[in-house]
Parts: C-alpha cells; structure tokens; sequence
C-alpha cells in the first residue's frame, strides 16, 4: 500500500496495512541541539524547520502546494528600531513585533515576539489593505503551474491545499488575528457585527477565487483550516459567535471543496477547542489536529465521543519525549492500540517539537511508534 492509499484509507476508516507516519516538525533550535548529537548535516530535509515526510525519519511522504493565500504584495520586512536586547520588526504581513535577540536561530526565538501593532484598526485601514488580496494575481500560484499539475497525477503520496502556518490567509479567526491583533479579534464580533460579516465574507471569497483553478486541475487529498483559536481553558470565541459568522463560512467553503472531491477537511488549533467540535462537524470539517494534550485534549476520549464522525491527528504528548523511554512507552501504549484498532488516527506529536528533547528519544520515539503501527509490539 502507497503513501497515499494509506493516507486516504485512514481518513475513510477503511483497512490499511499500517497509519501513517507522519510529524509537524522540530524547531530549529531542536534541530541544532540533534546535529551536536549525532544528526547528520543536511537532515530535516525540508529545511531547519519542517520534518513531515522525511524520507530519513522513515516518515511517510507528505506534500503541499504552495498556492499563496496572503497578501501580494507584502509589506517590506524592515528593522524599525532595537536595542541590546530586542528587535523591532515590521513583518511582511504588516505586524510590528518586539522579540530577544538572544536565542534566534535562523529568524526563530525560543519564545514569542510581543505584537506591538497591526496593520488593521479600522474599515479604513482593511480598505487600503484589500487591493494586496487580488485572487487573480499570478504569483499566487507556483511557477509553470501546467507543470506542477502534470507532476502530481498519477503520484503515490497525498497532497494538500494550502500551505499552513501564521502568515497564511487561511482560516477565519487567524486572519483577522493577524489583521487586528487577538483582542480585536475577540471583540469585533460584539463592536461592528457588520464589519465582521463582511471581512468573513470576503475571506471565504478570497479563498474559493484562489484555489478555483487548483482544485479543477488537481485531485487534492485534503484541505486544512489553520486557526488557532483556542487556549488551554477553551476556545478564545463562543459557540454563538462561532455559530454566527463562522460556520456559514465554514460550510460554504467546505461545499466548494467537496464539489472538487475533497472530502477530508481538517481544522487545526493549539488549546482546547473541544466546546466548538460539534459547530466544527456541522460545518463540514471532519479532522481535528493537533490535539494539545496539556490543553487536555484527549484523542482516546474524542474518538469515544465522536467516534467515526471525526478524524484524529496528534495527541502524543509531546513532554513525554523530554522524559525517559518509558515515559515515551506509556505515552504510546496508552493511546496507539486502541485508536489505530478503529482507524481514522494518524499518531503525531501535539506539536513541534521543542528543544529539551534529545535526539535518542526521539528516534526511540519513531521506532516505537513504528512498530505500534505495525503489529510488531508485543501481542
């Protein structure tokens, strides 16, 4: 069975001979700590950051098209002022932030950068940004795109749509955090109901205008919202402003996918959205991930609840790894077996992984995960 069969298997709770293998990724930090303890040069190889679907993890593989939601043109990244111990940033999606100097690597800290200001506080100034939103700029698409697409037809390996991450338009409440700031975002709903229906709606626009060509010309295995939002207490919005402007959204964006054959739709938020998952469902989205554990996020609790209704992925805690090989064991063999047993499952980590983990357990952790999945594991 190929990559991809398994991916799709998996995701429809059909048989497969193993899940797949799959991770987010290290921080670069981490990265740094493993080659001083014997990771070759070169390895990840997607780069200091990324790890999913690296062929020397043995992880299966994993690919993104590239399809560039965000603004075009971007803000110039520029230094606006610092001092001996911080950075004043203007980021390329117009946020200025205060981060260290100390403990950079490569343009990533170890902790946050402080949001200091945003390029939207008004209806003045969203109407200023909105001409950078033009779906039909060319350089949303990857160059000699009739290229890409002959590429990947007839591939092995499962293929998503968009690209993730913070700096991506992709997702209703990240984009407006990133526009806004949190609190704005919070609070909008509440000040300018109207404002936020219509910012919703353009968002939805935005994305269905882009990928209009891409889901034609390519048979993407799935979509995944990126949106963050939720805390280790709950979700950062209610269930009434979820119902409210989210989810008609959600589902008119989630039809457009499903009329191009993309029937595996994921959302993915740190924290614990776990009061929202039924809004999510009715919406269309049918995968949840990363599934934090310290934000109590239980994979074993969610399938007894949800069972075949909502796909899983992540909630191997990730601290665990810090600790020793039998801290790892218990992890694994306390969520792996039951879960791989009814399918719909793809065993990750809750998140990157930081850099108190060492590269022994780490890889002790891919072959243990390994073997779980292949009935190589005792009985």
């Amino acid at each position: 069975m190929n990559a991809r069969e398994r991916f799709q298997n998996t995701m429809h709770f059909r048989p497969v001979d193993r899940c797949p293998l799959m991770e987010i990724g290290a921080w670069p930090q981490t990265v740094d700590r493993w080659r001083r303890e014997g990771m070759p040069a070169g390895v990840p190889e997607k780069g200091d950051v990324l790890i999913y679907g690296s062929e020397y993890f043995g992880l299966d593989r994993l690919e993104c098209v590239d399809i560039e939601l965000n603004l075009i043109p971007d803000f110039p990244e520029e230094i606006l002022d610092e001092d001996e111990r911080y950075l004043f940033i203007r980021r390329r999606d117009g946020r200025i932030t205060k981060g260290l100097k100390e403990g950079m690597v490569r343009g990533v800290r170890m902790s946050m950068d402080q949001y200091m200001d945003f390029p939207v506080k008004c209806r003045e100034d969203w109407d200023a940004m909105k001409w950078r939103f033009n779906p039909a700029s060319p350089a949303r698409y990857p160059p000699y795109w009739p290229d890409v697409v002959r590429c990947l037809r007839g591939r092995d390996y499962p293929v998503h749509v968009p690209a993730d991450g913070s700096t991506k338009l992709n997702g209703f409440f990240m984009t407006l955090r990133n526009w806004m700031g949190t609190e704005k975002a919070c609070t909008v709903f509440y000040d300018d109901p109207s404002w936020a229906h219509e910012m919703f709606d353009f968002i939805a626009d935005m994305i269905i205008s882009t990928l209009q060509r891409a889901v034609t010309e390519v048979e993407f295995d799935y979509f995944e919202w990126s949106e963050d939002f939720a805390y280790n207490a709950g979700p950062l919005v209610s269930p009434r402003i979820v119902k409210t402007f989210f989810v008609p959204r959600y589902r008119r964006v989630n039809d457009f996918l499903r009329s191009h054959g993309i029937d595996v739709i994921a959302l993915d938020s740190d924290g614990d959205p776990r009061l929202l998952i039924p809004l999510l469902l009715e919406s269309g989205v049918n995968w949840i991930t990363p599934c934090e554990v310290a934000a109590k996020m239980d994979v074993v609790a969610l399938r007894k609840q949800y069972g075949r209704d909502l796909c899983l992925a992540g909630g191997v805690d990730k601290r665990a790894l810090a600790q020793d090989c039998q801290a790892i064991q218990a992890e694994l063999l306390a969520k792996l077996p039951p879960l791989l047993e009814t399918g719909g499952f793809i065993p990750m980590l809750d998140h990157t992984v930081p850099p108190d983990v060492p590269y022994a357990n780490f890889l002790f952790y891919l072959d243990l995960k390994r073997k779980i999945a292949e009935g190589r594991y005792g009985a």
